[in-house]
C-alpha cells in the first residue's frame, strides 16, 4: 500500500488551489426599508449557509462561468485533455469543474471560501473571482428581478382594485340617486337623517321631563311652607322681579313706621301712611306669591304637555327611521363595500409605494467579497507527505486486518490445549517430526523419550488392567500411523513385556517395511483360514517383540476385514 501510494503520488500532476473569501447575507438593504421604523431582522436559519453552498455550485452559476469570455473554460479543458474528436460541452466541463472547487465556511463566521484547484495558478485565481463576481451578480438579479415582479404584480392587482372601486361607486351612487337617502356628514361621521331626527326628539323629550320634574318638585315643595317662608323661599326658588322690588319696598316701609312710631306716635298722620302702606304692600305680595306660584305649576303643566307631545313624535320618528333604514339597506351595504375597497386600493397604493423605493436602496451588504484569490506560489496536491503518511497508517491497519482476519478462519490445530478443546480428550504424548524406526536408533535415542512419556501415560490412562490391546488410527494418509504404533510397540518390547505388532492396513500396508521381513504371508492369510496363527507371526530382531504382516492384498480386503 505504501508503494502504491508513493507511486500515484510521484505520478500525479501537481495542482495548484486558490480561495477568494465573500460575506453572504439575507436579502436586506443597506438602510431599513421606507415606512418601517426598523428593518425587520430575519430570523435565524440553520440551514441558509449550507443552501448558499449549494446555490454557488450550481448549474446557474458555474454555467456563466465557464462560457465567461475570460476564462473560455471549454476550449482551455479541451486542450489540456487533448481532445481531437471535438470541444468539451459545458455540462462535460461543468462535471469537470465541480471536481475542483471546494466551498466550505470560515469557523464561526459568516464567510464562505471558495477554493478552486487547477494545474495554472493564474487560472485557479481567475476561476475563483469569477465565481464569485457571477455568484453576487446572481444573487443581486435575482432580488432585483423578484423586487421588479413584485411591483408588477403590486400595480396590476392595484389597477384590478381601483376599478372595483370605481363600480362599487357608481352602484352606490346610483342606490343613493334611486331611494333618495340624504347623507350629513357630522364631525366627520356620515349618517343619514332619520337617526338624527329620532336623536334630536329624544333629547327634547328628556329636556322636557327634565322640566316638568324641576317645576313640580318646586311647586310640590312650596305648596308646603307658610306665607312667610313662601316670602323667603320663592326669589331663591324662582327668582321674580316684581317680588323682589315689593319685598324690598316692604322693608324700607317697615323701617320707616319703626322710626315713625318711636317719633310721633300712633295718630300722626305720617305714621297712619305707613302703616296703609305696610297692609297694601303685604297684599300685593301675598297675590305675587300665588301668581308666582301659579306660574310655576303652569310652567310644570306646559313641561308635562310637552314632553308627552314629544313623546308622540318620537314614537314615529322610530317608526319611520326603522322603516327607512329597511329601504336604505342595500345603500349601506354598498356604502361599507366601497369604505372596504377603498382601504384595500390605499394599502395596495402603500406597498407599491414602498417597494419601489426599496428596489432602488443599494443592496451591497447581500454579498461582500473581503478577499480576492490571488494565485499561489505552491502546489497543494498532491501532498506527498500527507499521502505517504497515510498510505503508512492504512497499510498497517490493512494488514494487521488481513492478519487477524485469516488467524480468524484459520481452524488448524497447533497446540496441545487445540487438541484437547476440539476432542475433549487429554493429550497423552507428543511425538516430534521426522521421527525414524527406533528399532534401528536404539533404546538411547533421542527420540525414544517420546515415545516413553506415550507409554507411561497409555498404562495410566488404562481403567482395566486387563486391557492390552492399541489401536493407532488417523483421518489420512501419510499422518504416522505406522511410525507411532511401530516404535510404541519398541518402546513396550524394550521395556521386557511381550508385543504382538498387526499390521491392519490393507490398503497401504508399510511395516513390513521396517522391519525388512516378507509380506507374502499374514493377516489376510489367517483371516481366510489359509493358514494358523503362529504360520503367519514372523519374530523380529527383538525376542520378545512380534509381528503379524497384512499379508497378501486381495480384491475384497475390506470384506475380509
Amino acid at each position: 500500500v505504501v508503494l502504491t501510494t508513493t507511486a500515484v503520488t510521484i505520478i500525479l500532476p501537481e495542482s495548484y488551489s486558490s480561495t477568494v473569501r465573500i460575506e453572504v447575507g439575507k436579502d436586506t438593504t443597506d438602510i431599513a426599508p421606507i415606512l418601517m421604523g426598523v428593518q425587520n431582522q430575519a430570523s435565524y436559519d440553520p440551514y441558509f449557509i449550507q443552501t448558499e453552498f449549494e446555490k454557488i455550485k450550481s448549474k446557474k452559476v458555474l454555467y456563466e462561468v465557464i462560457d465567461s469570455p475570460a476564462l473560455k473554460l471549454n476550449e482551455l479543458w479541451t486542450k489540456r485533455l487533448n481532445m481531437t474528436d471535438g470541444q468539451l460541452k459545458t455540462p462535460e466541463t461543468f462535471l469537470i469543474l465541480l471536481r475542483n472547487i471546494d466551498v466550505r465556511q470560515s469557523r464561526n463566521t459568516s464567510l464562505i471560501e471558495i477554493r478552486v484547484y487547477d494545474e495554472d495558478p493564474q487560472m485557479a485565481a481567475k476561476i475563483a473571482n469569477e465565481i464569485a463576481r457571477v455568484y453576487k451578480e446572481t444573487r443581486k438579479g435575482r432580488s432585483d428581478d423578484a423586487s421588479k415582479m413584485s411591483i408588477a404584480m403590486l400595480k396590476e392587482k392595484g389597477d384590478e382594485q381601483e376599478d372595483k372601486l370605481k363600480a362599487a361607486q357608481a352602484a352606490m351612487d346610483q342606490l343613493r340617486m334611486d331611494l333618495k337617502v340624504s347623507d350629513i356628514d357630522v364631525g366627520g361621521l356620515v349618517s343619514v337623517m332619520e337617526p338624527e331626527t329620532v336623536r334630536m326628539i329624544e333629547r327634547d323629550r328628556l329636556s322636557a321631563e327634565g322640566m316638568y320634574v324641576h317645576y313640580k318638585t318646586i311647586v310640590d315643595g312650596l305648596r308646603k311652607k307658610s306665607k312667610e317662608q313662601l316670602r323667603e323661599a320663592i326669589p331663591t326658588a324662582n327668582p321674580d322681579a316684581q317680588l323682589s322690588e315689593l319685598l324690598a319696598n316692604l322693608g324700607k316701609a317697615k323701617n320707616e313706621y319703626a322710626v315713625l312710631l318711636a317719633e310721633n306716635g300712633p295718630e300722626h298722620p305720617k305714621f297712619k301712611a305707613i302703616a296703609n302702606l305696610i297692609t297694601d304692600l303685604n297684599s300685593q305680595i301675598d297675590a305675587r306669591v300665588e301668581g308666582v306660584l301659579q306660574g310655576i305649576e303652569t310652567l310644570a303643566a306646559a313641561s308635562k304637555a310637552r314632553a308627552t307631545a314629544v313623546e308622540s313624535q318620537l314614537q314615529i320618528a322610530k317608526q319611520k327611521d326603522a322603516e327607512k333604514m329597511k329601504e336604505y339597506r342595500p345603500y349601506f351595504a354598498a356604502k361599507r363595500d366601497v369604505e372596504t375597497q377603498q382601504r384595500i386600493f390605499e394599502t395596495i397604493k402603500l406597498r407599491i409605494l414602498q417597494e419601489s423605493v426599496d428596489a432602488s436602496l443599494p443592496k451591497t451588504s447581500i454579498v461582500e467579497i473581503t478577499d480576492i484569490a490571488e494565485a499561489s506560489r505552491r502546489p497543494v496536491r498532491p501532498n506527498v507527505t500527507l499521502n505517504i503518511a497515510l498510505g503508512v497508517i492504512v497499510g498497517l491497519i490493512m494488514g494487521f486486518g488481513l492478519a487477524f482476519f485469516i488467524e480468524y478462519l484459520d481452524t488448524s490445530v497447533k497446540t496441545i490445549d487445540d487438541v484437547e478443546r476440539a476432542l475433549q480428550a487429554p493429550v497423552l504424548g507428543v511425538i516430534p517430526q521426522n521421527v525414524g524406526a527406533l528399532i534401528e536408533e536404539g533404546p538411547e535415542s533421542p527420540h525414544a523419550e517420546a515415545y516413553r512419556v506415550l507409554r507411561t501415560n497409555v498404562l495410566f490412562s488404562r481403567k482395566d488392567p486387563a486391557m492390552n490391546s492399541l489401536t493407532v488410527v488417523s483421518g489420512g494418509a501419510g499422518e504416522g500411523k505406522s511410525t507411532t504404533i511401530f516404535n510404541l510397540a519398541t518402546v513396550f518390547a524394550q521395556n521386557g513385556q511381550h508385543v504382538l505388532i498387526v499390521d491392519s492396513d490393507l490398503r497401504r500396508p508399510s511395516l513390513h517395511k521396517l522391519l525388512n521381513v516378507s509380506n507374502s504371508i499374514g493377516l489376510t492369510n489367517y483371516l481366510l483360514k489359509q493358514n494358523s496363527l503362529e504360520e503367519v507371526i514372523q519374530t523380529t530382531s527383538m525376542p520378545t517383540l512380534h509381528f503379524l504382516p497384512s499379508g497378501k492384498l486381495p480384491s475384497s480386503s475390506l470384506g475380509i476385514l
